[in-house]
């Protein structure tokens, strides 16, 4: 797909040095598409959370690499939330010794979920259901 993105351009550019800025701009112009397709807003599905611990699950689609049809996937992340030194709100991928358990929870709890939800999307064949954003299990 060729994207015009030159702003004051008239008529397309021509020769090795112009050449080189078609390239630049096509690339340029490749790059908010991307960022345009990927900055429609994903919204979390389902959230656990135990304490400072959540894992989020996010609903994905994709499309199967052999038959080409569109399929639904789910990921899970998992973050800890804490407070910096300003008072602000931050989250981390890291984790203490302490945070292992609840970590555990949560992530049994979404696993569970994520289960049930495939095994009921495939029994009924309908579209899913309407689901709480967030569930706090302590």
């Amino acid at each position: 797909m060729i994207c015009w993105c030159f702003e004051n351009t008239n008529p397309p550019l021509s020769g090795a040095l112009n050449r080189s800025k078609l390239r630049r701009a096509e690339k340029k112009c490749e790059s908010k598409e991307v960022s345009k397709m990927t900055s429609e807003k994903n919204t979390p599905e389902k959230k656990f959370r135990a304490g400072a611990i959540s894992a989020t699950i996010w609903q994905n689609n994709g499309q199967n690499n052999k038959t080409g049809q569109p399929v639904i996937y789910r990921t899970i992340s998992l973050e800890r939330g804490y407070k910096d030194k300003s008072g602000a709100w931050k989250s981390t991928n890291s984790f203490r010794i302490n945070d292992l358990p609840r970590a555990a929870l949560v992530l049994q709890e979404a696993y569970k979920y994520s289960v049930l939800k495939d095994m009921q999307n495939a029994a009924t064949e309908t579209p899913e259901m309407d689901i709480d954003e967030e569930e706090v299990l302590m």
